[in-house]
């Protein structure tokens, strides 16, 4: 694998004659850390999530690799996504967006291909009053594609998988406040009332936040991961149990896991899939890992404008955040060598000091192009209207972000 340096030339190299800030993601890592996602895998389906790349072409280029169906973090996004042809395609977490379910229950290509997330007897409750309004529309010919009432609308139940330590008012909750859903009756109860209202309970999701998406990087945070793995798995052959009680069926659709935990979510009782989307990007929260070999393949790329001071030189924009919680953690990193943030000033909106030397004892000056990594993945891709494909030294393709197409989600 090429170091930092000489990865970073050959990006100022491939990007020369463009403009920064300057987006570029490299094919060739990225098509390797592809690969290796679905070789993790071991042959169980990886679906891929597009909330971590927010480029429609790289999210087709992730399932010509072998990714199987995608994950949406918006309903309106997989309606464009089945709009341009994509199939399968389960949104990650509720919504209430009554407009957005009006147009799904209309359309009966999207009722066969989206699978909507619950977790409340709400969330059924707006999507059966937008398939009642379909129908009506329908018949007094005013509106609704022809068939908008056949297929039901499909639905997975979002099941918490946190870890709770303690008992009563001393529990710690480890993992992120995602479902209230959480014991086999509470699942089966709502997968129940799903069916009873006409809609197809296809699936459970079981997403293990403190498994998937912390560093091992240290012995607590191995066990939590251990002692997680081992209450979810108990738990979730329970669930699957009750919810085909409850239901009559099998569901067919088992989804868990991400890109930091495939090995040990992929193999559990019951996963028919795990999802990957990070993975792809490898952004700089996930350099902690120890359970499989990050590889950076996504950059942006700030020219340096100033030098204000011995040591010190200032690039143009990079104020680029992730989100979650504010922190050190959330900056971008920098992978053009021997330079680090200010403690101070961090990544401006409009200059970035950058203080240190090269390896090779020079300074950065004046025009010369730093790179950076976002600490995220798909965020980044907020910030630019295209991305700059990059093989070797050569820019072998441009293509538009979901904001260049014109595409904003939340």
């Amino acid at each position: 694998m090429s170091s930092a340096a000489d990865t970073a030339a050959r990006l100022s190299a491939a990007t020369s004659g463009l403009p920064a800030p300057v987006a570029v993601v490299d094919l060739d890592v990225f098509d390797t850390n592809a690969l290796d996602i679905l070789k993790r895998a071991d042959g169980v389906p990886v679906r891929v999530a597009s909330k971590s790349v927010r480029v429609r072409s790289l999210v087709e280029r992730a399932l010509g690799h072998g990714f199987a169906g995608i994950m949406a973090y918006s309903l309106r996004e997989a309606l464009w996504l089945v709009g341009e042809g994509m199939r399968d395609v389960l949104v990650g977490y509720p919504t209430v967006d009554r407009e957005a379910l009006a147009e799904l229950a209309a359309d009966p290509v999207a009722r066969a291909q989206v699978t909507l997330m619950v977790d409340d007897v709400a969330h059924l409750g707006l999507i059966v009053d937008a398939e009642e309004a379909a129908q009506a529309a329908q018949a007094a010919g005013v509106g609704g594609a022809p068939g908008a009432g056949g297929t039901p609308v499909q639905v997975c139940l979002d099941v918490d998988c946190s870890l709770r330590v303690g008992v009563g008012p001393l529990t710690a909750h480890l993992g992120v406040r995602r479902s209230p859903l959480r014991e086999p009756g509470d699942v089966a109860a709502l997968a129940t009332v799903a069916q009873a209202k006409g809609l197809a309970v296809r699936g459970l999701m079981f997403y293990e936040a403190q498994v998937a998406g912390l560093p091992d990087t240290s012995p607590a945070v191995r066990v939590v991961k251990r002692l997680t793995m081992r209450e979810v798995n108990d738990r979730r052959v329970r669930i699957l149990a009750a919810v085909r009680d409850a239901v009559g069926h099998d569901v067919e659709l088992v989804n868990a896991g991400g890109t930091g935990s495939i090995e040990v979510s992929g193999s559990a009782p019951g996963v028919t899939e795990v999802t990957s989307g990070s993975g792809l990007f490898a952004p700089g929260l996930f350099d902690g890992y120890r359970s499989f070999e990050s590889r950076p393949a996504a950059f942006f790329g700030l020219d340096v404008v100033r030098e204000p001071a011995p040591g010190w030189v200032t690039a143009f924009s990079g104020g680029y955040a992730a989100s979650g919680q504010a922190g050190k953690a959330r900056l971008p990193r920098l992978f053009t060598p021997g330079y680090t943030l200010s403690g101070t000033e961090g990544a401006g909106e409009v200059q970035t000091p950058l203080r240190g030397t090269r390896p090779d004892g020079g300074m950065l000056r004046t025009g010369d192009r730093v790179w950076l990594r976002h600490a995220k993945a798909g965020e980044m891709m907020e910030r630019f209207d295209q991305v700059h494909l990059v093989q070797g030294t050569e820019v072998t393709g441009t293509v538009p972000t979901y904001r260049g197409e014109h595409k904003n989600f939340g």
